[in-house]
C-alpha cells in the first residue's frame, strides 16, 4: 500500500511538472524589433542581410542573437549603419541609408524594442578619425583633448534631449512594450592604447574613454527617466577593446583582424551584447 502510494504521488508531482511547463515555456516576447545604428546593426559581419543592402546588417548582429535567444515569434530588424537619432521618425537618405524612418517598423502590438543611439549625433566615427590624423605628430601627447576640449561632452549633453524625443516616440507608437536601451561596447582600455596599430595617442586614450563612458551614462540616464531598462557593455568588455589580441576582441581596430568593419563590433562582440540583453530581460545566459 505504501509503494502504491508513493507510485501516485510521484505521478502526480510528475503530472503537474508538465502541466506547468507550457506556461513557462511559451515566448514572453512575440514582437520584437531592434532599432539603432552601426553598433546595432552589424556592418561586415556575415552575412549580410538585403532589406536593405545598404544598412549594413548582419544575420549575427545582437539584435538577431537575442531574437534566437528569447525564440521570439515575429522579428523585425530595422537598425541601419549610420543612423542618427532624427532616423528614428524620419528618413534616412544615401548610403547607409533606407527609404522608410525606423519608426514605421513599430506597431501598438510591439512587445519588445531594443536601441542603441547617439554614437553618430555627436561624431564619434568622425572624432575617431581626426584623433587618429593628429596622433600622428604627437603619439604620446594629448592633441585630440587640446582640440577638443569639452565641446565633446557639451555635444553628448545636447543629444540626451534628442535620445529622450526617440524613447518617447517609441513609447507613444508601442506603449506595451518593453523597452532596452543598449549602450556601446568599450573602443579603448583605459589607458596607454596601442599606437600605431590603433592610432591614438596615449593621452588621448582616456580622454576618449572618458568621452565614451559620458555617452553610455547619459543614455542609462535617458533610459531610466524614460522607464526603460539600461544594457551597458561597456562594462562587460575591459580587455576586449581594439587594442587586445584578435582572439579576444570584441571591437575591431582601423585594420580588422575579423570581418566587422573598422572601429565596430564584431561577430563575438555581438553575441556578448545579445547575451547581455537577454540576461536583462531574465533569460539564463549560455556564457559570452
Amino acid at each position: 500500500m505504501t509503494r502504491r502510494v508513493t507510485v501516485i504521488s510521484l505521478l502526480t508531482a510528475m503530472i503537474a511538472a508538465l502541466l506547468a511547463l507550457p506556461a513557462s515555456a511559451a515566448p514572453r516576447y512575440r514582437n520584437y524589433v531592434s532599432l539603432g545604428d552601426s553598433f546595432v546593426s552589424g556592418p561586415f559581419i556575415p552575412l549580410q542581410r538585403l532589406d536593405p543592402l545598404s544598412c549594413f546588417k548582419s544575420t549575427q548582429n545582437y539584435p538577431s542573437v537575442l531574437a534566437r535567444r528569447l525564440g521570439v515569434a515575429n522579428f523585425t530588424d530595422i537598425s541601419c549603419g549610420g543612423a542618427q537619432t532624427k532616423d528614428m521618425a524620419g528618413v534616412q537618405s544615401g548610403i547607409p541609408g533606407q527609404s522608410v524612418p525606423q519608426f514605421s517598423a513599430l506597431r501598438a502590438d510591439t512587445d519588445l524594442v531594443t536601441i542603441s543611439i547617439g554614437g553618430n549625433d555627436i561624431g564619434f566615427s568622425d572624432i575617431i578619425l581626426t584623433c587618429a590624423g593628429k596622433s600622428i605628430a604627437d603619439p604620446n601627447g594629448a592633441p585630440c583633448k587640446a582640440s577638443y576640449g569639452d565641446s565633446l561632452a557639451q555635444r553628448v549633453a545636447a543629444t540626451g534631449t534628442k535620445v529622450a524625443d526617440v524613447l518617447a516616440g517609441i513609447k507613444q507608437r508601442s506603449p506595451n512594450a518593453k523597452i532596452v536601451v543598449v549602450g556601446y561596447l568599450r573602443i579603448l582600455p583605459p589607458s596607454g592604447g596601442c599606437w600605431p596599430v590603433v592610432p591614438i595617442s596615449r593621452g588621448d586614450v582616456p580622454y576618449l574613454g572618458g568621452v565614451q563612458q559620458q555617452l553610455n551614462g547619459m543614455l542609462g540616464a535617458q533610459a531610466k527617466a524614460a522607464g526603460a531598462t539600461f544594457v551597458n557593455p561597456y562594462d562587460i568588455s575591459l580587455g576586449r577593446d581594439t587594442c587586445a589580441a584578435p582572439w579576444d576582441k570584441w571591437v575591431e581596430g582601423i585594420i580588422p583582424t575579423s570581418l566587422a568593419f573598422p572601429v565596430h563590433p564584431n561577430a563575438k562582440g555581438m553575441a556578448a551584447v545579445g547575451n547581455q540583453v537577454a540576461a536583462a530581460l531574465g533569460t539564463a545566459s549560455a556564457g559570452i
